[in-house]
């Protein structure tokens, strides 16, 4: 039997008596402050004994850069942590993608926005050519240009 707020707080949904709601929000806000803190200590206190003074505007323009940056990294984590994956693997055969490292014969292909290793069926495929999945053996495809695909009457 699976403990219920033990699998509630892999996730990072709920901490200690409910109190937390998202831990991960708390860590990024926890770990920025901290961050934050070493920035100023540096431009405050370690820099001017070396004899670099800093002004304050500077140190201003430099933390809200790092607040930016930390905000933007949060919130694209967010996006990967919680975006579906694609359904099931035999439904790639038929998917349409792109190359991404040359097919030559093996590389790698973009399909709805994830990264496959493919291998080539026939000649080389270069990065940026369009194709089509023809077959699937585990995590890897084989796919043909779609330039090259033959769609024969009894198919449609």
């Amino acid at each position: 039997m699976i403990n219920k707020n033990f699998a509630l707080l892999e996730y990072g949904e709920i901490d200690i008596m409910g109190i937390m709601k998202n831990g991960r929000l708390i860590i990024a806000i926890v770990t920025s402050l901290l961050d934050e803190a070493l920035i100023i200590f540096l431009i405050l206190w370690g820099l001017p004994k070396l004899g670099v003074n800093i002004p304050l505007y500077v140190t201003i323009v430099i933390c809200s850069g790092f607040v930016v940056y930390a905000v933007l990294v949060y919130k694209m984590g967010s996006r990967a942590l919680f975006k579906r994956p694609v359904d099931g693997f035999t439904d790639q055969i038929g998917m349409e993608g792109e190359v991404v490292v040359t097919l030559n014969p093996r590389g790698t292909v973009n399909i709805l926005g994830e990264l496959w290793e493919a291998m080539a069926e026939g000649e080389e495929i270069k990065a940026g050519s369009k194709i089509r999945v023809v077959s699937q053996t585990g995590f890897k495809l084989t796919v043909r240009p779609l330039n090259n695909i033959t769609i024969y009457p009894n198919e449609l």
